[in-house]
């Protein structure tokens, strides 16, 4: 593996919004940690010819994060909702494809199974279903944006 691409991994994650990710072949070991600064760690296993330990630093990143609310009065009307989280890291979107409805907005009712989004990762586009029975109360993540594992994308009202 050679620095351009490296190089490229390392803006390629940093474009993905994953918070870190570990890469490990034969010769060499990667770990690329994002945030507030984007940190890139490579530990060359077997030593290659004239190659010594090589530590690369990214460029210190400004990543955005959008949160929910965090107030006291949000936060306690949130609470009674349930939230569809991300299960992979990918780029979110709201329609099976552009000349199509979206799966699932405000106001709309739910049931286990129903297919909410879908997200890509590495060209695969994977059907995210809901887990909870209930009506959309927010879609939290805007369409064609990044997702991260674990990353609140709905709440749904049970009741």
């Amino acid at each position: 593996m050679d620095i351009k691409e490296i190089q490229n991994l390392i803006k390629f994650v940093a474009k993905s919004g994953a918070s870190e990710v570990k890469l490990e072949m034969e010769d060499v070991k990667i770990t690329i940690k994002t945030g507030s600064e984007i940190e890139t760690k490579i530990i060359q296993a077997a030593p290659i010819a004239a190659a010594p330990q090589m530590v690369a630093q990214a460029p210190v990143a400004q990543q955005s994060v959008e949160a929910t609310p965090n107030n006291t009065a949000g936060g306690e009307e949130d609470s009674k909702y349930i939230t569809i989280k991300s299960p992979i890291i990918g780029t979110f979107y709201r329609k099976p494809s552009p000349d199509k409805p979206v799966f699932a907005e405000v106001g709309k009712e739910v049931k286990i199974g129903d297919t909410v989004c879908v997200i890509e990762a590495m060209k695969l586009f994977n059907e995210i279903e809901s887990e909870v029975s209930g009506k959309i109360v927010k879609v939290l993540v805007d369409d064609s944006t990044p997702v991260e594992f674990d990353q609140p994308l709905f709440l749904v009202d049970p009741s």
